[in-house]
């Protein structure tokens, strides 16, 4: 191979070329010979001579490559929890050290960030900019430098890592040589340090009701000796003790059964002394236990009426009885479930979300049962429920029946002024939920806002929402945080006292505060007492979670205020949080008096028996009936409400029993005699049919790899030709980022699908063959990849970088060296297409006559003077001077120019290129003769 280095152009930057089979350049002597000793060939004309060094050109195969000068660096700095400080405190002299070893004025530097996520530094919103830190995206990083990186200019790649990605390398070293990029990296771990971790928890994914099943933890660490284990079950200790470790690692093996049906999540923690990353000390698993279909009935009521009356049919029935704990794994294996008045405020934020997807994605079905702490007076307008139920629970203004004044004091302190997210602070979600509650409030009731940090600020007086609401609403919006804290006891006050004078039938306060900065409680209990005394309600909405340093005082003042308490750390439910409050509060839709029923057609839609209602019913939360529900009962007052409602959401189901069927205002309804064949009807509706037999799913995670398998025999081979299973995936606690998945077909009869999942995000999912659904879950990656340091990682990325060209960079004066030239571009295609023009030209000369005419006579001169054969030209030479000088003369007389009109003394004329030709034609005629 032949290489041209470097060719300098005009332009700014460099050209390299290279010919890769340089040997057919012998071919040009042997044309030039050709052409001069064979003129029949005619390989001498102008076109032909061209043609010859294209094809010529072509057989050597040229490639060229154009760069500009210098060097584009780009830095990519890992600031994944486990070297964000190590970067953090090396970037300065990192820096300087690459600034002051650049070659050219050409070198630039681009420095990224990367953990989950990847950024530029300097872009716009590059500071603000929340990264997720328990990952360590190394692959998405590099990636992300290649697709920017220049196609004209030298490209290097300075990794600055402690080597253990979080994802596979795969794919990346063909990727770096079809860019002619290298890859070099810089090691910034600190010196070895001592290290215990739970390398993985393995429990079989499913087991039977009261089935014995093994756990296994595997504990690793850099030292041996006692480490203590502690195992939990759904947040509850299952046992303690001490493994040793010897040569580095141990199993912990603990049988367990469970009687309880649904998912159990299982956890794994170990507390050694002196652990430099305890961030790898904890790992979990899910295991489900299978006990058939059944209901879940979420009750507050101690002996409820519901699960008995269903147990004695023959349903199976699990009951979570409240305020006990309610967990998403519960929703694992039921076919329906029942809230029987039980307030949303009493259920896990992450529990709510859920049923969206488990009703409509994974084929579930849900019931509401009436009473005093349900529907809109349960504080389930505008939460996620609201959209699945039969009927709306927004109550029209003209149904009122009370007034009421309400006070809303506001937490404005300084971590208020965090950012949410899609542009907003806390502080903005929270003035938003406090205009929520101003909409929702009735023309004649009363409200009043003050701002608290350590004092006060009335934002609205105490005032008629009527004419006012607009006002209101503008003037809570525009409440700034301020920095400090919120001085609890002072805002507590500052309400009471505009609520104490108040002319109506309900005074109630709603308290918005940080759960983590809630300060001076004050004399609280007392102050709560005498508001209570006289009828006032004290509800509270605290930004956090219930593990936060001031969440016990906010709990015990709801608590004391006889009124409710939310948590959330998602501000983005703030305004949410505030609709529900004020519609349980201001819009109590519970009536409390004896109200007539009447049956309607629509119950025939799930009962083909004519059923004998009840006459009436003891009380019932008004609600209106959607558009796409049926009712079966409805009231017969002034508002023919729904009583019992049901329709379809997705591949599931959800109904709607306005009056209660447990505890007070439940006599009547009780003391029917249709009451345990009205349950039974609505939960065999609610749990539908089974799924037919010969379809099978199974799920299994291997790290972080979920690995699905759909198996179905012949039976179902016509359906799933016709309509392939839908496969649909929930990450997330709520089912809230839900997508459609592609399946693989593999063989008839087996659909197969593998993910990667993401660590510690739980997953759900269903795969539905026409109105039945397969579902799995929960499932999510228990370990903390971001700490696992797997070794294997490590030797890949070195692998990665020797392949690329590069290898690890302990001296940074190397970073800009210039990488290989490598990659060159095949400019055949052109020269071919050239050719392939030319062949046309030289044929068209050829049958026209054509002639180039600046190299036409020179040509005619040349061939009248050329012998016919070498040999012949050397026997005809002039052998001495006189005959070469007599030779020369006529020579000078064939060229002369021809005489014209206008030069009539000119010499003789040339003889043409054709006289020539004709001549010489004869000649050698003459000499073939005898």
């Amino acid at each position: 191979m032949w290489k041209l280095w470097p060719v300098r152009a005009a332009c700014r930057g460099c050209f390299t070329m290279i010919f890769k089979n340089p040997e057919w350049l012998l071919l040009l002597p042997v044309l030039a010979l050709a052409g001069w000793a064979l003129p029949r060939l005619r390989l001498l004309q102008p076109l032909r001579i061209i043609l010859l060094l294209l094809l010529t050109l072509i057989l050597i195969r040229p490639q060229w490559r154009k760069y500009e000068n210098g060097l584009d660096l780009m830095v990519l700095l890992d600031r994944s929890s486990s070297t964000e400080d190590l970067v953090d405190k090396g970037q300065p002299e990192w820096k300087k050290l690459l600034e002051k070893s650049r070659r050219s004025g050409d070198d630039r530097a681009v420095y990224f960030d990367y953990a989950t996520e990847v950024i530029r530094q300097g872009e716009m919103g590059a500071e603000l900019y929340a990264r997720n830190k328990n990952l360590t995206k190394t692959s998405m990083a590099i990636e992300t430098a290649l697709a920017l990186a220049s196609k004209t200019k030298p490209t290097r790649v300075l990794l600055f890592t402690d080597g253990y990605s979080t994802e596979p390398l795969t794919g990346l070293a063909e990727k770096l040589a079809a860019q002619n990029i290298t890859l070099d990296y810089r090691l910034i771990r600190d010196k070895e340090e001592t290290d215990w971790r739970v390398a993985k928890v393995s429990a079989p994914p499913r087991s039977q009701v009261a089935e014995p099943f093994l756990l296994e933890i595997d504990v690793r660490g850099t030292k041996d000796g006692p480490v203590p284990v502690t195992i939990y079950r759904d947040g509850r200790e299952l046992k303690q003790m001490e493994t040793e470790l010897v040569m580095g690692k141990s199993t912990v093996r603990l049988t367990d059964r469970v009687a309880m049906p649904g998912a159990h999540k299982y956890e794994a923690r170990i507390t050694p002394s002196g652990d430099s990353h305890p961030g790898n000390n904890i790992s979990q698993t899910w295991v489900e236990i299978a006990g058939g279909p059944r209901i879940l009935l979420v009750t507050k009521y101690l002996n409820d009426p519901v699960a008995s009356t269903l147990k004695k049919q023959g349903f199976t029935v699990d009951v979570a009885q409240l305020p006990g704990p309610v967990t998403l794994g519960q929703l694992a294996g039921a076919k329906a479930v029942i809230l029987n008045n039980v307030p949303a405020f009493d259920l896990p934020n992450d529990f709510l979300r859920s049923l969206d997807f488990y009703v409509r994605e994974q084929g579930g079905a849900l019931l509401m049962a009436g009473g005093p702490q349900s529907f809109g007076s349960g504080g389930y307008f505008e939460s996620p429920v609201d959209p699945l139920l039969p009927v709306s629970m927004e109550l029209k203004t003209e149904h009122r029946k009370l007034s009421v004044a309400m006070a809303i004091i506001m937490d404005r302190s300084g971590s208020m002024a965090a950012p949410a997210g899609g542009g907003m602070a806390k502080m903005d979600l929270a003035n938003e939920g406090s205009a929520n509650a101003i909409q929702f409030l009735g023309d004649q009731d009363l409200l009043t806002v003050f701002a608290v940090d350590s004092e006060p600020h009335e934002m609205v007086p105490m005032q008629p929402v009527g004419g006012n609401r607009d006002k209101m609403m503008s003037a809570v919006r525009k409440i700034s945080s301020t920095g400090g804290g919120i001085y609890v006891y002072t805002g507590l006050k500052a309400g009471w006292a505009a609520l104490k004078d108040a002319a109506v039938g309900q005074r109630h306060l709603i308290l918005f505060s940080d759960a983590a900065d809630s300060e001076e409680p004050g004399d609280y209990k007392n102050l709560l007492k005498e508001m209570t005394d006289q009828g006032t309600t004290i509800s509270v909405i605290a930004l956090g979670t219930r593990s936060d340093c001031d969440a016990a005082l906010l709990e015990d003042i709801a608590s004391l205020g006889k009124g409710r308490i939310f948590f959330t750390d998602k501000p983005a439910e703030i305004p949410a949080i505030f609709s529900q409050e004020t519609i349980a509060v201001a819009r109590s839709a519970f009536i409390k008096e004896n109200t007539g029923t009447q049956g309607t057609p629509g119950w025939f839609q799930i009962s083909s028996q004519k059923t004998d209602w009840l006459p009436e019913v003891d009380g019932y939360n008004l609600s209106y009936l959607r558009d796409w529900a049926t009712q079966g009962l409805a009231t017969k007052d002034e508002y023919t409400a729904p009583l019992v409602a049901f329709g379809n959401r997705g591949i599931g189901r959800t109904a709607a029993v306005s009056f209660p069927l447990g505890g007070e205002f439940s006599q009547m309804i009780r003391a029917w005699p249709k009451y345990g064949d009205f349950l039974q009807t609505m939960a065999r509706w609610l749990m539908g049919e089974a799924v037919p037999a010969g379809l099978g799913l199974r799920h299994e995670l291997q790290g972080t790899t979920l690995n699905l398998d759909l198996m179905y025999d012949q039976t179902w081979e016509a359906a799933l030709a016709e309509k392939a299973p839908r496969l649909v995936i929930a990450s997330g606690t709520g089912g809230e980022q839900a997508k459609e998945a592609t399946w693989t077909r593999l063989a008839p009869g087996h659909f197969h699908l593998s993910m990667d999942l993401a660590e510690g995000e739980m997953t759900r999912g269903a795969v539905q063959v026409g109105p039945h659904a397969l579902t799995f879950g929960p499932v999510v990656v228990g370990g903390s990849t971001e700490w696992a340091f797997d070794p294997l990682r490590l030797q890949e990325l070195r692998q990665l970088a020797l392949s690329s060209g590069g290898g690890e960079l302990l001296d940074l004066d190397q970073a800009w060296r210039s990488p290989p030239a490598r990659q060159f571009t095949d400019i055949r295609t052109g020269l071919l297409i050239l050719a392939l023009l030319l062949m046309i030209a030289e044929a068209l000369a050829t049958r026209t006559g054509w002639r180039m005419p600046e190299f036409s006579s020179l040509l005619a001169s040349l061939r009248a003077l050329r012998l016919p054969t070498l040999r012949s030209a050397v026997a005809t030479a002039p052998t001495n001077e006189a005959a070469a000088e007599a030779h020369r003369r006529t020579l000078d007389a064939a060229v002369q120019p021809t005489a014209t009109a206008e030069s009539p003394t000119a010499p003789p004329p040339v003889a043409t290129a054709g006289a020539l030709d004709d001549r010489a034609s004869r000649f050698a005629r003459a000499k073939r003769r005898p």
